[in-house]
């Protein structure tokens, strides 16, 4: 039992270490370039679509609670919104990218048609819903102490690790002990491959960026939001997770029991989906890498889950919520069960 722990234990840790790694990225570029998925969009309801679509299939919940914002200001309409859920996996889709790149890249290419489809059919049974600016008349802020203009100045690097904070120094080991384990065998793939160097690679970036951002940004977003929140979270989520497949599959021998019950595994992945929570659905994630469950049940439980991304839209309108859930639900369950009779 202490073998598949500890095997868990490294296994989560890794894929900690890459969800971290890759949400420390997407945060700079997002700071970096002023919030531009922000900016004002054009009336042409299928360029909503293909934006919200977008932004949802991009990994994390950065792209979620932007469309969520943008529908709460009455910038997009309610099927945009929807197809953003559908597209999204939240910070799973982060953990698909270190299990299975290719499949995981297949799957959001997948995600991002239905849930352009879907936001259209929202809109036409659900009647049109006017863009109308005037609804919310606050804009988005980026201040500009909350910008990264490219790399400080030397002096204010040196300065910066002259005084260096705590979240500084303390994200700095972490990193620079996450390459120690890569580079040496002990985290990641046994021999140097792609994947390898791919985690040794996006390591160095983080550590580039975490040296060279301005205080606040680091603080605020870098600390405060990613290491605090996300990151013990998607550990604890992910090491369970990792933890009871292992007990399942590998233990129980309970392959033969998932492979007959598939329908009943493909109802409890949607209804789970409902959850506004990243964490549950990573069950369904290492299952499939595994090859314990089939695609269309991965594919279920990642129209109907969005992580997290749906919270703000809770504080905003409990029953707008209900209502992306419920299609979201309905479109996922719908795919899932095509999927079951082609046998996928």
């Amino acid at each position: 039992m202490m073998t598949l722990f500890e095997k868990s234990f490294l296994h989560a840790l890794m894929i900690t270490g890459f969800v971290f790694i890759m949400m420390l990225v997407i945060e700079y570029i997002n700071v970096l370039t002023k919030g531009l998925w922000q900016r004002e969009l054009h009336s042409s309801r299928v360029k909503q679509y293909l934006l919200a679509s977008f932004l949802g299939s991009t990994p994390g919940c950065l792209g979620a609670f932007a469309t969520v914002a943008l529908y709460s200001h009455r910038v997009i309409t309610i099927g945009a919104l929807v197809a953003a859920m559908i597209a999204t996996s939240g910070d799973e889709s982060f953990v698909m990218l270190s299990m299975f790149p290719k499949k995981a890249m297949f799957l959001f290419l997948i995600l991002f048609v239905i849930g352009i489809a879907g936001g259209l059919l929202t809109d036409l049974l659900f009647g049109k819903r006017a863009i109308n600016q005037s609804v919310c008349p606050q804009r988005f802020e980026f201040h500009e102490e909350e910008t990264c203009q490219g790399i400080l100045p030397w002096d204010a690097i040196r300065q910066q690790w002259e005084h260096c904070s705590m979240a500084r120094g303390v994200l700095s080991i972490t990193l620079m002990l996450f390459i120690f384990a890569i580079v040496t065998g002990r985290l990641g793939p046994p021999v140097w491959n792609w994947i390898r160097v791919t985690l040794l690679l996006a390591s160095l970036v983080a550590v580039f960026i975490v040296s060279t951002v301005p205080e606040h940004f680091l603080e605020e977003h870098l600390w405060g939001h990613i290491a605090k929140v996300h990151v013990p979270r998607v550990f604890l989520w992910t090491l369970g997770a990792l933890f009871l497949m292992h007990i399942l599959v590998d233990q129980l021998h309970l392959e033969g029991w998932m492979q007959s019950n598939r329908l009943f595994l493909l109802l409890a992945a949607c209804l789970i989906g409902i959850i506004p929570e990243s964490g549950p659905h990573l069950i369904f994630t290492t299952l499939f890498a595994k090859s314990a469950i089939p695609f269309s049940i991965l594919l279920a439980s990642s129209i109907v889950q969005d992580g997290h991304g749906m919270l703000p839209l809770l504080a905003e309108s409990r029953i707008d919520f209900i209502k992306v859930k419920g299609i979201n639900f309905f479109v996922g369950l719908s795919v899932g069960l095509i999927g079951y009779w082609e046998g996928w």
